[in-house]
């Protein structure tokens, strides 16, 4: 491993691809490597930094493969099909891979995983720190309130920007996982309209608002006879995610081949 960690980002001319950028650049002992994205950008040729809005890196916006020989670790924040290509190249050749790409489908997310039977891989639907403290903390309420007599009703609202192409957020239908795993609902409701009938404690409901620039908020709501508990968590900027991917990079350069967590690289 080289003293300075060579990066590379798929999806390096996306909104969340330039801020992985920016910071990745500013992190010491991080050097931003290779800056990648779609065959088919009309961004290809410029240089990453420039599009960051950080100036001239001397790395600019590629789609070739043959770069791969040139980086440490990849992170990912581009779209399925081309994420699913990524994982197939770094598994093929040992390259640490962060996933933070969301909206993958069961098929898609399993030829990802394979990845880690030859490179240290993490599948994020959130790298912010305070939604993976979130996502602990819904555990732990979860595994407290599943026993109460009178039933507990949980529900699960989520808003994104006006650009975000898939809903729920990955990050909201992994709280709903963590909530399943814990409490044992078997329904996933998306939304509801109509003479739905009496709400049935084997529903996790789900709403999904896209409202302007929005870059993330997530509440999870315990509803219970008198009382309501909820787990609120809001990014303010596309920063806390980016940090917490630059975290996420440094850590799996230093672990072997296999499947990681969020909570792997916070101690959780």
């Amino acid at each position: 491993m080289n003293e300075v960690i060579r990066l590379g980002v798929h999806g390096a001319g996306g909104r969340m691809g330039r801020r992985i950028v920016a910071i990745g650049h500013q992190t010491s002992g991080m050097q931003v490597a290779v800056a990648l994205d779609s065959p088919h950008s009309s961004l290809l040729g410029r240089d990453a930094g420039e599009l960051a809005g950080i100036g001239t890196i001397g790395v600019p916006l590629s789609s070739a493969a043959d770069m791969f020989e040139h980086i440490d670790v990849l992170i990912d924040f581009s779209v399925p099909e081309a994420c699913v290509k990524m994982a197939a190249i770094c598994g093929e050749r040992s390259i640490p891979l962060l996933v933070a790409t969301t909206g993958l489908t069961p098929e898609q997310r399993e030829s990802v995983l394979s990845a880690s039977q030859t490179t240290p891989l993490i599948v994020a639907s959130n790298t912010s720190t305070a939604v993976n403290l979130a996502m602990k903390l819904v555990r732990d309420a979860a595994r407290a309130l599943k026993s109460l007599p009178d039933g507990v009703d949980v529900e699960i609202v989520e808003r994104h920007h006006r650009f975000k192409e898939d809903a729920p957020s990955g990050t909201a239908l992994r709280f709903g996982e963590i909530v399943a795993e814990e409490m044992g609902q078997t329904d996933h409701v998306h939304g509801r309209i109509g003479q739905t009938g009496k709400r049935k404690q084997t529903e996790i409901g789900y709403h999904a608002l896209r409202t302007g620039d929005n870059v993330g908020e997530h509440s999870i709501v315990f509803g219970m006879m008198g009382e309501t508990l909820e787990v609120y968590v809001r990014g303010h900027t596309r920063d806390s995610y980016a940090f917490g991917a630059i975290n996420a990079a440094q850590f799996l350069v230093q672990q072997g081949p296999g499947l990681y967590s969020m909570n792997d690289v916070l101690g959780f």
